[in-house]
Formats: C-alpha cells, structure tokens, sequence
C-alpha cells in the first residue's frame, strides 16, 4: 500500500473529512450569549423600574413631650390708674407747681388760678349773708311789736265788753301779725341762701388751688402759666397723673376666634420693642364681655396685670404678648402634616405576554390619587404609621396643637412608632 492510500485510510478512519460538530460553532455561542445579555439586562431594566415605582414615605418618630397653646395678642401699656387734671373754674393760671415725671402725693397743690374775682365774690357773699341777718332781726322786732299791740287791743276788748275797739282794729291787729311772721321766715330763709351762696364761693376759691387726687407721677402737661382755662367750654385736660407706675397693665386685643381659650389668671408674656430679647411675665386679670368692632374685625379687650419695679417699661409701648391658655405635659406629639397626609395608590401598566414586551424597557408607573373606604373625612382625624413597609392607618383623638405640632391619643399608638408626613417617588430626588 502506498503512502498516499495509507494517508486516506487514517482520515477515513478517524472522520477528519466530516464538518465541525454545533457546539463548535462560534456563531450559535454569539448569539446565545446575546440573548442571555438581553434577558439579563432586560430583568434588571424592569426590576429597576419597579422600584422606582415603590413609593418612598417620608417618616417621623411619634414623641412623648409637652406642648403649649398660646394666644397671641397686641396691645399698649397703661398705668393701672391714670387721672386726668382739670378745672371747673374758668380763669387764668397763676402759677403751675409740678412738671413731667415729678413724683406728687394725695393732696399737694398742683397749679393755681387767679383768685382776685374769687376773693371778691367771696367778700360779696359775706356782706349779703350780714345783710341777710340783719333783715332777719328787722322782722324779728317787727314781730314783736305787732304781737304786742295785737295782746292790747285784746285786753281791751275784754274789758270793754267787747265794745272797743272794732272788730276791724282786731283783724287789722291781726294781719298785721301774720305778716311779721312772714317777714321773720323770710328773713331766715335768705339767711340760708346767703351761707349757701357763701359756702359756693368759698368752694370755688379752693378750687383754684388745684390739687393732686392720688399719690404718682406727672405724666403729660399741657399748661403754662398766664394761659387762660375756658372750663365752660370744653372739659380742659391740665394735667395727666399715673397712680404708681411700678405696677402696670398690658391692653391687648384677643381675636373672637381665640377668646374662648383666654382665662383670668392664666400666665403670659409680651415683649416691647425697647427691649426685644426681654420677656416680661403677665398674669391676665379680666377679659372683657363686651366686643370692639374695628374694621369688621370683632376683639375682646384682656388686662395683663405687670410687676414694673426697674420702670423700664412707660405708659404707651406696643407690647406682643403671648398668653399661655392650655399646657400638656407627656403627651404624644405627631408633627401637623401628618393629619393631613393622604396616601397616594400607585397605578400599574398591563403587561404584554411576549419576550419583546419585556425587554423593551417602560417609563415608570404613573402615580394617580384614588378615593379609599379608609382616607380621613368629614372632621375626624387619622394618622398614617409605617409598619412592614407598609402604610397603616389609625384613627387618633386630636389635641391642642402649637403651630407645627398636635397632642393626639389613640389605642395602641406607641412613642417611637414612624408616622407617615409625605410620599415620594422612590426614584425622585430628595
């Protein structure tokens, strides 16, 4: 056999003219591996969108602490009593004693009119009270005298047996004494109106000497002296007087809507704008019944009684008072948006049944609002806690509430617990 043939023989023998088996075709491997990296990346594409799709709630840890409600209120400082001077005689003022911020007691004289024309009228109304007297002793003797002759027309008549004198003479008698008597009541009558009118006058020359009714501090004066006061006129300030500005009041305006929270001796402070940082303690001590009406806006005027002993505060500053009306001490607090949260339901897209359909990749699921059986309605109110992942809801009996945040009570509600605030798309940035 020669070598050739001997060559063919071994090829025959061991298939070597044959194709190459499918496993060893590198294009089927290719293609294989292709579709693998599709099914792969096509997975990861929708398991990424899922979770993108996975709503993300924002959290906050239900506290136990103490909370506050206040009721803000405007208002200015006022002496606790203020009076204000003038005077019930008309004239010039003389002379006027005392100015701002003087200190003055009960009683001391403050300014003084011109008494020239009250010293006159006084001195007249002495001289018609000794007329007066004088008229009355006239009358007196004039009685005397007709009694008299009255009792010896009388005597006559009864010795004469009624003969002499006429019956006439005896009524004339008479008369004559029932007008002295007249006269004598007269007399003591305009005795009493010349005290009376003396008395007046003499009033009024004190009066001119104005004095001070309280014990405290000049305020305002609005006076000179050689002005002329016209009391008939016009009711004439002179004068203001604060009793004792070491205890004042704060007036504040207290809304209608917040009235019903305001309390005589509940606690509060204010600041003035003197002094910013400084926070004055008040006690309220009334809260009037009756309203103020400014601008269509209803108000109820509250006293703040204040302890003023370095006077750093003056009559007339704008005070921000804060009063506190209720104090809950332990209690568990939810934040204010979480009364309000709603969950959102998050809306799904139908999927197709074929390899293509899964892995084209799809935009993230669509978040639509529904209407749940168990979303918070009408007045009550519900809290939202995050549980498994999972939002569950639970009805809560509401407090007082600070602005930001609110006393709630319910069954099984636990400090610590994550109640719901907000919902986010997980995949949205934060």
């Amino acid at each position: 056999m020669s070598q050739n043939a001997t060559t063919d023989a071994v090829r025959e023998l061991l298939g070597a003219d044959q194709s190459p088996s499918g496993w060893r075709r590198p294009l089927l491997w290719a293609l294989a591996l292709l579709v693998l990296a599709l099914l792969a990346g096509g997975y990861w594409l929708r398991a990424r969108q899922a979770r993108n799709g996975m709503p993300a709630y924002v959290t906050e840890a239900v506290r136990r602490g103490d909370i506050t409600l206040t009721v803000a209120a405007n208002g200015t400082l006022q002496p606790t009593r203020s009076v204000n001077i003038g005077s019930e005689l008309s004239g010039t003022v003389r002379n006027v004693r005392v100015d701002v911020n003087d200190q003055v007691r009960e009683g001391q004289v403050l300014l003084e009119l011109d008494t020239a024309k009250l010293r006159d009228q006084v001195l007249k109304s002495r001289a018609a009270l000794v007329a007066a007297r004088a008229q009355l002793a006239d009358a007196t003797a004039t009685l005397k005298e007709s009694q008299a002759n009255l009792a010896r027309l009388e005597e006559v008549a009864r010795l004469s047996g009624g003969k002499v004198p006429s019956a006439a003479e005896l009524d004339s008698g008479r008369a004559t004494v029932g007008r002295a008597l007249a006269a004598e009541d007269n007399g003591r009558a305009a005795i009493e109106q010349a005290k009376a009118a003396l008395s007046t006058d003499e009033t009024n020359l004190q009066k001119a000497s104005i004095r001070s009714p309280i014990n405290g501090v000049v305020l305002a004066r609005t006076v000179e002296p050689g002005n002329a006061v016209a009391a008939s006129l016009q009711a004439v300030t002179l004068l203001t007087i604060a009793e004792d500005l070491r205890h004042m009041r704060v007036e504040v305006s207290v809304d209608e809507a917040d009235v019903g929270a305001v309390r005589v001796g509940q606690q509060a402070r204010f600041t003035v704008s003197a002094y910013p940082t400084r926070q004055y303690p008040a006690e309220v001590t009334r809260v009037a019944f009756g309203p103020t009406k400014t601008d269509n806006v209803i108000t109820y005027t509250t006293y703040l009684e204040v302890n003023n002993d370095d006077l750093s505060l003056r009559p007339g500053m704008t005070a921000v008072a804060n009063i506190v009306a209720t104090e809950r001490r332990g209690v568990l607090l939810v934040p204010n948006t979480a009364l309000r949260f709603s969950p959102v339901e998050e809306g799904t897209r139908q999927q197709g049944g074929g390899i293509l359909s899964r892995l084209v990749p799809h935009g993230p699921p669509g978040a639509r609002k529904t209407a749940r059986a168990d979303a918070k309605t009408g007045g009550s109110k519900q809290i939202w806690l995050l549980r498994d992942g999972q939002p569950v809801p639970v009805a809560v009996s509401a407090g007082i509430s600070d602005g930001r945040m609110t006393e709630v009570e319910a069954a099984g509600l636990k400090e610590g617990e994550a109640v719901i605030t907000d919902q986010r798309s997980s995949g949205a940035r934060q």
